[in-house]
């Protein structure tokens, strides 16, 4: 598995842009339960977010990356990672039983 850091330069939000994010979060929500999408984050000023994907080759990231809702109205840069670490891969997952 490879591991790719997207640097997203977001325009000013605008009414239409803002009526993508519903769309857009529930695309990620979805990459994340496939685990395709390891992180999502917003910088506080909403002018970038970084994406961290956990994907078989760079195609498959592109082609993820390409079916964002918001794809036409953002820039951005890709960096291959040596890794990604976080908190949710060092804990076990609880278990309630």
């Amino acid at each position: 598995m490879e591991q790719y850091l997207v640097e997203i330069f977001l325009p000013e939000f605008t009414e239409e842009f803002f009526e993508l994010v519903p769309a857009q979060r529930a695309y990620i929500d979805k990459c994340m339960s496939q685990g395709t999408i390891g992180s999502y984050s917003l910088s506080a000023d909403r002018s970038k977010l970084w994406v961290v994907f956990t994907v078989q080759t760079e195609a498959e990231m592109s082609k993820a990356l390409k079916k964002f809702p918001i794809i036409k109205w953002i820039n951005y840069k890709t960096y291959p990672l040596m890794f990604h670490n976080s908190m949710e891969r060092m804990m076990p997952a609880i278990s309630l039983n």
